[in-house]
């Protein structure tokens, strides 16, 4: 964990992620990504220079199998505030309109209930999972498909629900979340969502596999080139001036 919290206040710090007095949501799916995140940041609140606080929010897609307590009782051992806000996701992406394509609304569907409870809370900050390799797979997805050089940004102002996003784990990659969320002994929820596994990213990530038997260190080749090129909101010279 040590490892981690030197990777994600690095990251903070690079992109001036968190200011003194912020309250932080962190967005917790139950995945590996998420929970690493949550467990991350309530240590580093412990000791970091800037005052700030931490609360936990989940949105509950009415998955049939998904069982949050594991996630409620990590807040508790973190003294974290948790807030589990139950949205009928799965009926309408599954049931009703029986999606064949369900990844884009329901991730639509998330967002809007995500901002909807934030502003509830009157939090305005929220933390996500994303981490190294999303980074780079995403940025291939939207060159492959989308025939455009893009990716997500380590912080992102959204404009119509008036929130930030940061992205904390962007300096680790995912066998580093894997391994410390195994020694770490935290909870990981289960996805029993039907489209689970069998989607571009999935497809991404196999690929990359592959192609770094030919090319050794190109998912770091890649992330560097992200920084460098760079992408919108990611270069980190505009950040140090």
């Amino acid at each position: 964990m040590q490892h981690i919290l030197a990777r994600v206040r690095r990251c903070i710090e690079d992109y001036h992620m968190i200011e003194e007095n912020d309250t932080i949501a962190v967005g917790v799916s139950g995945g590996k990504d998420s929970v690493l995140t949550l467990a991350a940041l309530a240590k580093l609140r412990d000791f970091y220079p800037k005052k700030f606080s931490v609360t936990a929010v989940t949105i509950d897609s009415g998955t049939p199998g998904t069982d949050f307590s594991p996630i409620a009782a990590l807040c508790e051992r973190l003294a974290v505030p948790y807030h589990l806000i139950p949205v009928p996701i799965y009926e309408i992406v599954f049931v009703c309109r029986k999606e064949k394509n369900p990844c884009s609304l329901c991730a639509k569907m998330r967002r809007g209930a995500l901002s909807t409870e934030l502003n509830r809370l009157g939090i305005s900050k929220i933390a996500l999972g994303h981490h190294y390799d999303d980074a780079v797979e995403t940025m291939l997805m939207s060159l492959f498909w989308e025939g455009r050089i893009s990716c997500f940004q380590p912080v992102t102002y959204l404009d119509r629900s008036q929130i930030t996003q940061i992205r904390p784990l962007l300096y680790v990659q995912e066998r580093e979340v894997r391994n410390a969320v195994i020694r770490e002994g935290l909870p990981v929820v289960k996805n029993p969502c039907p489209a689970n596994g069998s989607t571009a990213r999935e497809d991404m990530k196999t690929l990359l596999v592959q192609l770094e038997k030919q090319f050794p260190n190109l998912k770091k080749k890649i992330f560097g080139a992200i920084q460098r090129y760079p992408l919108y909101g990611w270069s980190l010279e505009d950040e140090q001036r």
